[in-house]
C-alpha cells in the first residue's frame, strides 16, 4: 500500500507558473470567443437595481446579495447572479444586427452556493449573447454553436500544452449531443449527476439537451429559472429543450465536469407558458418581461462560460481555489492543507 504522503494530490504547475496560464487563458478566450462568434467586448455591471427583474435567480430560489443606495431611502440594489437578461437587453439597446453580438467579462456573487471543490461565494464567467433571426431559433443552430465554442476549448488546451509540455490534451475530437431525457431512459435508475458521470466518462465531452423541464419520471434533470432560456419547447428530435450544459470529463476528479451552460432564450409564448409552468406569471409585470413581451427585444442566443472553472480544467487543478482567490471556511482550508491543496490567499 502506498504511503499516505504519496497519495497526496500535487499541482502539475507551481503557482507562479498557474498565475502565468491563467492570464494566457483569460487572455486568448475571449478573443477567439468574440471572431468565432461575431462579438464585440462591452462592459457590464457589477450591481443594478432591485425589483426590474433583469437579475436572474438561476434555479428560482437563490438570494442575491441586496444592499441600500445612500440618499436612495426606498431603492436598494442587487449584485448581479448572472447576465442572462441583462445581455438580452443590451442586444436592443446597442442595436445589434442578426448574426453580431455581445461579450462582456462578468463577476459575480452567489451566497447561496454551497462550498465545494467546484463552487465559492466568487463567480467569474464570460458572458455572451448573439442576434438572431426567428428561423434560427432551433437546434440545429444550437448544435453549430456548442461546437464553435467546444473548438475553442480544443484550441486552447493544445495553446495550454505548447507553453507547459506536462500539461497534456486530453478532450476527445468530437463533443457529442445527448437529450436529457434520452440519457434517463439509458440510466432510468441513476441520479442526475449519476447519468452525468456515466455520459462525461463514455464520451469526453458531452452537450446535454433540454435542461428545466420535467422528464417523464417527473423530475427536473436540474433547474432553470423560467425567464431566460427555453426548455420547454419541442425540439427537432422530439424532446423538449433548446439549451443545455457542456460537460467533460475531468481526469483529476474522476468525474463529470460543467463548463457552461447556455441556450435559445425565450420568446413571449414561450416567457407566458414557462412562467405560468413555474408559478411566477407576477414578474409578467417586471420591466424586463414587460419589454420582452411587448416585442422590443430581439431574439437570441446566449450563454455563460465559467472562467475559473475552465482554468481549473485546463489546468488539470483539482480545487477551484487554486485559481481564484476566495473565502473558505477553516474545515475546508485543513481539508485542502491534508490533500496537498495550495489554495491562493
Amino acid at each position: 500500500m502506498a504511503a499516505p504522503s504519496e497519495l497526496k494530490y500535487k499541482s502539475i504547475l507551481t503557482r507562479r507558473e498557474t498565475e502565468r496560464a491563467i492570464d494566457l487563458i483569460k487572455t486568448r478566450f475571449p478573443v477567439m470567443m468574440a471572431e468565432r462568434l461575431n462579438l464585440f467586448k462591452i462592459s457590464c455591471p457589477l450591481a443594478i437595481m432591485d425589483g426590474t427583474g433583469i437579475n436572474d435567480d438561476l434555479n428560482g430560489i437563490e438570494r442575491p446579495v441586496r444592499f441600500p443606495i445612500k440618499n436612495q431611502s426606498d431603492a436598494s440594489a442587487v449584485v448581479v447572479q448572472s447576465l442572462a437578461k441583462w445581455k438580452r437587453w443590451q442586444l436592443a439597446e446597442l442595436e445589434a444586427k442578426e448574426g453580431e453580438g455581445i461579450l462582456t467579462d462578468m463577476r459575480a456573487l452567489r451566497p447561496d452556493e454551497d462550498y465545494s471543490p467546484l463552487h465559492s461565494l466568487y463567480v467569474d464567467q464570460w458572458d455572451w449573447e448573439q442576434k438572431i433571426s426567428t428561423t434560427e431559433r432551433n437546434l440545429d443552430y444550437l448544435k453549430a454553436v456548442v461546437e464553435n465554442i467546444y473548438g475553442i476549448f480544443q484550441e486552447l488546451e493544445k495553446s495550454i500544452n505548447a507553453a507547459f509540455p506536462d500539461l497534456q490534451p486530453f478532450l476527445p475530437d468530437r463533443i457529442t449531443f445527448i437529450q436529457a431525457e434520452e440519457l434517463l431512459q439509458q440510466y432510468p435508475g441513476l441520479s442526475p449527476k449519476e447519468r452525468e458521470y456515466e455520459a462525461c466518462k463514455a464520451y469526453g465531452a458531452v452537450f446535454l439537451i433540454g435542461i428545466g423541464d420535467l422528464l417523464s419520471n417527473g423530475e427536473k434533470h436540474d433547474g432553470r429559472a423560467p425567464d431566460y432560456d427555453d426548455w420547454s419547447s419541442y425540439n427537432s428530435e422530439g424532446h423538449k429543450g433548446l439549451n443545455g450544459d457542456i460537460l467533460v470529463w475531468n481526469p483529476v476528479l474522476q468525474n463529470s465536469f460543467e463548463l457552461s451552460s447556455m441556450g435559445i432564450r425565450v420568446d413571449a409564448p414561450t416567457l407566458e407558458r414557462q412562467l405560468k409552468m413555474s408559478g411566477e406569471e407576477k414578474r409578467k409585470n417586471l420591466f424586463f418581461h414587460q419589454k420582452l413581451l411587448n416585442g422590443e427585444l430581439p431574439q437570441s442566443i446566449g450563454g455563460g462560460i465559467g472562467q475559473s472553472r475552465t482554468c481549473m480544467f485546463l489546468l488539470r487543478k483539482k480545487h477551484i481555489g487554486e485559481v481564484q482567490s476566495g473565502i473558505w471556511p477553516e474545515d475546508e482550508v485543513k481539508k485542502c492543507l491534508e490533500e496537498g491543496i495550495d489554495l491562493m490567499k
